[in-house]
């Protein structure tokens, strides 16, 4: 997600750095240190998810700007049952965490400050407060999930991945450099809700049409229909204020509307 450009220059959550005063795609004719390979785009195709500014990053490979592949991740085989892509539903990935009900440990790093754990306490009460059959609990030590300090120099401000093998994917990156803690809490618990929103399965919202959410021309994240299951329930037209749109205005609060509330109900 970013900050739209409408409402604010500052970027948050699909999080590229160089790009914090607008949704502009980049060159894709740039060769860079970080230029992703032929087969590498040809794997992330295949799983539905967008090739636009894919990057090499520590780790993997992220996408979509706040999507973290490892290349486990892109040796996967999807589910191609239930696919739906065109409109702005709720969606989710082809992997969930299983094993429910079940409790999900979240750890917040000591390099990020005070301000990321008071917002990770909030962001973990909104999802407990929705009485699902994943529940949150913060730790010190030994999560399932740890929100950690983005490398120097990350082109992100936040990024995470999805599930693999029935377990949440196990980090967030935050660039706590670029992020801040100036932001209201809620600002920032909308953040860290949406990239665990990532790690338990769930894509953005305004997957067919990031420009209601980010502003400029119409785009669509993803050329393929593997990756993007459409969560039964959800509206079929354009959901302005969901947790997990690509695209947040500055200091804005974004807990889960009605919308989202039935796609983790129907998952969860």
């Amino acid at each position: 997600m970013k900050v739209s450009t409408v409402l604010s220059s500052l970027s948050l959550i699909a999080f590229s750095v160089l790009g914090l005063a607008s949704c502009q795609k980049e060159s894709e004719n740039v060769v860079t240190k970080n230029e992703v390979p032929q087969e590498v785009l040809g794997k992330i195709q295949q799983l539905g998810l967008s090739t636009q500014n894919a990057q090499k990053v520590e780790g993997g490979y992220l996408v979509e700007g706040d999507i973290m592949l490892t290349d486990t991740d892109l040796e996967e085989k999807p589910d191609y049952k239930m696919l739906r892509v065109g409109a702005e539903e709720q969606y989710r990935t082809n992997s969930l965490v299983t094993g429910l009900p079940r409790v999900i440990t979240v750890s917040v790093s000591s390099t990020l400050g005070s301000a990321y754990v008071t917002a990770a306490d909030e962001a973990i009460r909104r999802y407990n407060a929705e009485g699902l059959r994943i529940t949150f609990r913060r730790v010190t030590s030994g999560a399932n999930i740890a929100l950690v300090k983005a490398p120097a120099g990350a082109g992100y401000l936040a990024s995470a991945g999805f599930p693999s093998g029935g377990n949440p994917y196990n980090q967030v990156l935050v660039n706590s450099a670029s992020l801040g803690s100036s932001y209201a809490t809620t600002t920032i618990a909308s953040v860290l809700a949406h990239e665990i929103g990532h790690c338990i399965g769930f894509r953005h919202t305004d997957y067919a049409d990031r420009s209601y959410s980010c502003g400029g021309q119409y785009t669509n994240e993803g050329a393929s229909n593997v990756g993007a299951v459409l969560v039964p329930g959800t509206p079929a037209g354009a959901d302005p204020n969901s947790w997990m749109l690509a695209c947040i205005g500055g200091g804005q609060n974004r807990p889960f509307n009605a919308n989202d509330r039935t796609a983790l109900n129907y998952l969860y």
